[in-house]
């Protein structure tokens, strides 16, 4: 069965308690607080030949199917490999699936995620199904992004936006997921994660607070030209590029916040705030914005996994950081 989480009490009972379904529906929000977990005890729901209230009973002929990965009348929609698209040929697979018959003599179920991973011929073979769809089907969209749908995918399901959770909320969840970890931790990692507590757990788990730790220090001896930007750079191999550059596109950022409301108060995390202050009374407004807009340009290039020499990558990062205090 999938994790209900506290935080999507009041959607499940909204989703769940609904007497007619919609063919589509588009599930979508931050990463990191469940979706896919909603969208899998839904699917479990409308498989159930016994369903208990609100939630799938676990012991029919579905669920244990279900459970065992061997359900006929379920599918997923994800990519082949990691962060690669979905192809058009999974599609029509899918769509193939989507005209037959119901073998349980009920419903069929299909999870897709993420949603905007389709690529345009992918987009393209759905529509068709998700406007009239075989029998009584009920497709589950997850999109993280969903602003990178094709409206004409996107106007063809209800769409349901999956708040995050509040802040009191998820650390009260993340003090049972992550026991080990003291509360100052677990307040660091929600605020590293985005507030996404799935995504805290997973920072935990990969050691990004270490990682953290790590930049800001060498960030830090740079300014003070206790270390050449060639060995930091090659010291910062075990660092995700995206993790690095929405660091570094976060402390531009509070830079020129602080430059135009000199707010102390919003300096984000203590480990950065004496530097973003800093560099904030040093650098141009104008230096900072061009160092942004060269951060975002490289991190869609990271996202869209373009082939790029990493260490050449970060110098350049570095190099232009460290020329923020100077003049121009």
């Amino acid at each position: 069965m999938a994790e209900a989480y506290p935080w999507q009490d009041s959607l499940w009972q909204q989703l769940a308690g609904r007497t007619q379904h919609a063919h589509a529906y588009l599930l979508h929000g931050a990463p990191g607080i469940g979706k896919r977990a909603l969208a899998e005890r839904l699917r479990a729901r409308l498989l159930c030949q016994q369903p208990q209230g609100l939630d799938a009973c676990g012991e029919c002929k579905s669920c244990h199917l279900l459970a065992a990965g061997t359900h006929p009348d379920s599918a997923v929609l994800e990519p082949e490999e990691f962060d690669k698209p979905i192809k058009v040929d999974q599609v029509r697979s899918l769509v193939n699936f989507l005209v037959q018959t119901a073998q349980l003599a009920g419903r069929k179920v299909v999870v897709v995620e993420p949603a905007e991973s389709m690529n345009l011929n992918a987009a393209n073979a759905l529509l068709k199904s998700l406007e009239e769809p075989s029998g009584d089907t009920v497709i589950l969209m997850i999109s993280h992004q969903p602003s990178r749908l094709l409206p004409t995918v996107k106007s063809r399901c209800v769409q349901q936006a999956c708040p995050l959770p509040s802040e009191t909320m998820s650390l009260q969840w993340l003090a049972s997921a992550l026991p080990d970890s003291s509360a100052e931790e677990r307040a660091e990692l929600l605020c590293l994660a985005a507030g996404s507590p799935l995504v805290a757990v997973r920072m935990q788990e990969q050691g990004v607070r270490e990682q953290r730790a790590q930049v800001v220090d060498g960030v830090k001896k740079l300014l003070k030209q206790q270390i050449a930007v060639s060995p930091l750079a090659e010291s910062w191999n075990s660092v995700s590029l995206q993790l690095l550059f929405d660091w570094f596109y976060d402390w531009s950022q509070l830079m020129l916040r602080y430059q135009l409301t000199q707010d102390e108060h919003g300096l984000g995390q203590a480990d950065m705030r004496k530097v973003v202050q800093y560099m904030a009374g040093k650098a141009s407004q104008a230096k900072v914005i061009k160092m942004q807009d060269w951060i975002l340009l490289q991190r869609q290039k990271v996202i869209a996994k373009a082939n790029l020499n990493r260490v050449l990558l970060l110098e350049a990062l570095l190099v232009q950081w460290a020329s923020l205090p100077g003049p121009g």
